[in-house]
């Protein structure tokens, strides 16, 4: 459980750092916008709290503010990624249920549900935090290229940390 908790404190701390200070400086045009700060959010084991869930998103995402130097919206989007991934769980379960010390990943879950499962929850987290940024529909459509760009590439980036630093779990005999 320590193990668990230092790990997860870790990958936090990491991936607040590669946004802040890597991420933030990388210009890749007005319509894409990659937040792989995500990816914290999205592997908290299946048995974390609700009440957990929801203070590590506003954490996660006040970090992210402090160095966007924003005001709270980043915590906003985040806290809602927080609420909405209970319900995003419960649509993806499968039949048998999760195995509570798991965590959601590619390895553990497989490759259709862990994009699944990310997919929506990064989606919900753009449209969230780029329409509260603009806080007006004058430039609806603008923000929605923001949204569905920046969207696959966070994706993307998720999929590629999965894969370069995230290890398969081998079944013991």
């Amino acid at each position: 459980m320590i193990n668990d908790a230092l790990k997860n404190l870790a990958r936090f701390l990491l991936l607040i750092l590669a946004q802040g200070l890597i991420i933030k400086n990388i210009d890749l045009g007005t319509y894409i916008n990659p937040f792989p700060y995500v990816l914290f959010m999205l592997l908290l084991p299946f048995n974390t709290p609700s009440w957990l869930v929801l203070m590590l998103g506003f954490m996660t995402g006040l970090s992210v503010d402090m160095f966007y130097n924003t005001v709270g919206v980043n915590a906003a989007a985040c806290t809602f990624l927080a609420f909405s991934r209970h319900f995003i769980l419960q649509l993806l379960a499968p039949r048998e249920g999760y195995e509570s010390t798991m965590e959601p990943g590619v390895y553990s879950m497989g490759w259709p549900w862990f994009v699944s499962y990310a997919g929506i929850l990064i989606l919900l987290h753009h449209i969230f935090l780029f329409y509260l940024e603009v806080l007006r529909f004058k430039e609806f459509f603008h923000t929605l290229a923001t949204v569905v760009l920046s969207s696959l590439a966070t994706l993307l980036l998720v999929v590629i940390i999965q894969f370069l630093f995230m290890k398969p779990k081998t079944k013991s005999s």
